[in-house]
């Protein structure tokens, strides 16, 4: 077991989008109670926190950095990847152009910038926003349009604020909202 440990680097699972948090639980619990737990270290889904406000008061969601991605760290022989591959809801392995390569293992310095925004993660910085583009579509989710889909017109950077064309009956109207009234369509 002590070969296996220094064997072990970071693979990246494709898995169905939106189902990353169940192919962890399911990876974490084979981990604890089958042979996997010799081989896979860690599952990792790398998230951040991002605040906003709804109804007034201040929430912060979680928001995948790589969505349709599981991290894991492993060493990958015969029946380990053959169990991994076959997880429910996972695709397969991140793998070279090839057909039939073998899984590919991330470079250090992938591995340390996936870790480090992980790490990122655990003490979120006050105020983190959303920064929009102009010409990007948003949808607007809080205030007396929320519901509308618009598109950026102008960025106020200084004030938090952008400008976004929506259609009411047909027309444009331009609203200023905050930033944190709206989110990426």
């Amino acid at each position: 077991m002590a070969e296996a440990e220094n064997a072990k680097e970071w693979f990246v699972l494709r898995a169905i989008s939106g189902k990353e948090a169940k192919v962890k639980e399911v990876l974490d619990a084979q981990i604890k109670n089958t042979f996997l737990g010799d081989y896979v270290s860690q599952v990792l889904i790398p998230t951040q926190k991002v605040y906003g406000t709804r109804n007034g008061k201040k929430v912060v969601k979680e928001r995948l950095l790589f969505p349709g991605y599981v991290f894991i760290e492993a060493h990958l022989t015969g029946e380990v990847i053959y169990e991994l591959r076959n997880t429910t809801n996972v695709i397969d392995f991140l793998r070279g152009r090839a057909k039939n390569s073998d899984p590919m293992p991330l470079r250090e310095s992938e591995v340390k910038r996936m870790l480090g925004t992980a790490d990122e993660m655990v003490t979120p910085t006050a105020d983190t926003e959303e920064v929009y583009l102009e010409g990007e579509s948003v949808k607007v989710i809080d205030g007396a349009f929320s519901g509308f889909s618009g598109v950026v017109k102008e960025v106020k950077a200084d004030r938090k604020k952008i400008k976004v064309e929506v259609k009411i009956f047909g027309r444009p109207t331009d609203l200023e909202l905050d930033n944190s009234q709206v989110e990426r369509e």
